[in-house]
């Protein structure tokens, strides 16, 4: 087949690569000429994400992948399209469509009979037979079901493991109309591999859900599931410390039979996904009080971290605080709703004078993210927000002089901390002493 993919970001170029790697000829269609360029002479234009060096530069050396900022042109020359363009949200997580509804005007320019189009942007349901199919029809003069043909698609992987997940998880599909569900069914088939999963027990291969609307509610429910479970976690955590139990243990105890799956608690829930879709699923469904609670119960983590901080340290007021890490997530390059602002705002609310760390940024970019760098002055505390590797290892000789510290994730060694107080999120809190073990013998 001849494939557009329109969008080359961290999601859709590994995207590209894939299906250019199964033989298969792509055009990677993306607005931003940098990354046009890079994408060209096989550079990839952010880092982090396994093996996508080495599988671009295979699949451009042999001439079956190239870019252009010509969606019209690329489109026309393809049997196949795949949408893979950010849905850009506000802080409140309502949705702007502008992004995706010029990509989609372009797609509909260079339509031709038979072409077969795929969404895998996450949607509010009802997008893609609501908004984008009379966008398409309109721009292309050609009538969806029977001159072309349209599904969605959710991408289903995480930034950074995206070659494996693409084939360690089903590949779910909804058409509009049956006949371009048989489509994206042969087509996804025909571009992606899939690990043996006897577990599934049923094939580890491309799922046809029935409609466009049953894939587009499909992500939104296992995302906004696991909004639901942290909130859930973050409320267990917190009674926790409140009355002195170590929940950690009592998630493993529960866990250790298959009718329990409780998440990890931690300092904030970040990233363009997680804290995002349940505001698309609500958009439907504003009667969902469960996913509105825990929507609201994550949102407030960083305020309760903070609280935590300040019953253990005392007043925070002219402290130096120390948050380290600004992604929303360890290990990536990203700080789309990050806790890490919220946290900053709640010590600055108190009177401290919160400075950040991160290992992936230096100080200029944590200065341009509205974020004072730590540049190595005394400080009395710090607050863990981002589970790094590199802060597993991290003690009172990377941040001398600080006395009091709160574990967000629980992923501090508190060995590493023999003379201050640490505390985790649902450890027990304030009822603990020094490196986190009880008070007393």
């Amino acid at each position: 087949m001849k494939i557009t993919v329109v969008g080359l970001g961290k999601i859709g170029l590994p995207l590209a690569v894939q299906f250019a790697g199964q033989g298969h000829h792509v055009i990677g269609a993306d607005v931003d000429e940098r990354v046009v360029a890079a994408v060209q002479v096989a550079r990839p234009p952010f880092p982090g994400e396994q093996e996508l060096d080495e599988r671009l530069a295979r699949v451009v050396e042999r001439g079956v992948l190239d870019a252009t900022t010509d969606t019209v042109s690329a489109v026309a020359a393809s049997d196949a399209v795949v949408v893979v363009v950010p849905l850009y949200v506000d802080t409140a997580g309502t949705p702007g469509f502008g992004a995706i509804d010029a990509a989609t005007e372009a797609v509909g320019r260079g339509l031709r009979p038979g072409t077969f189009v795929a969404y895998e942007t996450t949607l509010p349901v009802g997008t893609t037979r609501d908004r984008l199919a009379p966008c398409l029809e309109a721009a292309s003069g050609l009538r969806v079901g029977s001159e072309f043909f349209l599904a969605f698609s959710p991408e289903r992987v995480s930034s950074g493991r995206v070659f494996a997940d693409l084939a360690r998880y089903p590949k779910l599909v909804g058409g509009v109309d049956a006949a371009s569900a048989e489509r994206a069914v042969a087509f996804y088939e025909a571009g992606l591999t899939f690990d043996e999963r006897p577990d599934l027990g049923r094939a580890n291969g491309v799922w046809d859900l029935g409609s466009a609307e049953a894939a587009e509610l499909a992500k939104l429910a296992e995302t906004t599931y696991r909004d639901v479970n942290i909130g859930l976690a973050n409320q267990f955590a917190l009674h926790a410390d409140r009355i002195g139990v170590d929940f950690a243990a009592v998630a493993e105890a529960c866990n250790s039979q298959p009718f329990s799956h409780l998440h990890r608690p931690g300092i904030a829930v970040g990233g363009h996904c997680i804290p995002v879709y349940p505001w698309f699923y609500l958009a439907g469904d504003p009667a969902a009080t469960v996913v509105r609670a825990a929507r609201e119960a994550n949102a407030a983590m960083p305020e309760h971290t903070v609280d935590l901080l300040e019953r253990v340290h005392g007043p925070l007021a002219g402290v130096t605080v120390v948050v380290l890490g600004a992604c929303y997530r360890g290990g990536v390059k990203e700080t789309a709703f990050s806790g890490v602002f919220a946290t900053v705002a709640a010590l600055g609310r108190r009177g401290a004078t919160p400075v950040v760390h991160d290992v992936l940024y230096d100080d200029d970019e944590l200065a341009a993210l509205g974020l004072d760098p730590w540049t190595g002055e005394p400080a009395g505390a710090a607050v863990l927000h981002t589970d790094h590797q590199e802060y597993a290892t991290f003690g009172e000789d990377e941040l001398p002089g600080v006395t009091t510290v709160v574990d967000g994730r629980g992923v501090l060694d508190p060995g590493r901390w023999p003379t201050a107080t640490v505390v985790a999120l649902g450890r027990g809190g304030a009822g603990r002493g020094r490196a986190g073990r009880p008070d007393g013998p």
